[in-house]
């Protein structure tokens, strides 16, 4: 059924308003997720950590065991420690951001704090 019309003059041309049909305001799209922002500087930064975390405890490991002569041997454990701190919170993040790039549910960008 069609709704009803009314007919308004408006100097040359005819306007119609249309009468309140069934429409409640809302439409489907502002039901529908927006496609997710990437934050690409927190997935470089968490990247950089998995790295040097990585390299750091690979060192340390070895100046432990003693693959590597240490000089000084009061800073190896030093090195694992802020290895340990670096690749911890790097691996987690990169962990995430690649869950969320295969498309994994429960995974997402959203996860990932941005900075801006």
């Amino acid at each position: 059924m069609m709704p009803k019309r009314s007919v308004v003059d408006g100097g040359s041309a005819k306007y119609h308003k249309l009468t309140k049909s069934h429409d409640d305001g809302y439409i489907g799209l502002q039901f529908e997720r927006p496609p997710p922002k990437v934050p690409y500087k927190a997935i470089l930064l968490a990247t950089v950590l998995f790295s040097i975390g990585t390299i750091l405890l690979i060192i340390g490991s070895l100046l432990l065991t003693g693959y590597i002569s240490a000089e000084y041997a009061d800073r190896t454990w030093p090195v694992i420690i802020i290895g340990a701190l670096m690749f911890i919170p790097g691996a987690y993040h990169v962990r995430i951001a690649y869950y969320a790039y295969k498309g994994y549910s429960g995974y997402s960008y959203d996860d990932i704090p941005e900075f801006d």
